[in-house]
């Protein structure tokens, strides 16, 4: 499991493990807390196309399908 504090999701990089339309690496360009400092929107941007993509940020803690960095 990557761990990550949700405080530190803004600008981090990961690496999709499988590839879908060459987009592998990605940057998390949005995070957005409520009043109790819990994460209500994460987006990611893939570094190729620069396409946008709305995530659940507990998602980035499966390593089955995300690295942390990029590799």
């Amino acid at each position: 499991m990557n761990r990550i504090h949700p405080k530190a999701l803004y600008g981090s990089k990961w690496t999709k493990t499988q590839i879908e339309g060459k987009e592998r690496h990605f940057m998390v360009i949005d995070v957005e807390f409520d009043e109790h400092q819990k994460v209500t929107r994460c987006l990611i941007q893939a570094v190729i196309n620069h396409r946008f993509f709305p995530i659940d940020w507990r998602d980035l803690k499966n390593q089955e399908n995300w690295i942390m960095g990029w590799k």
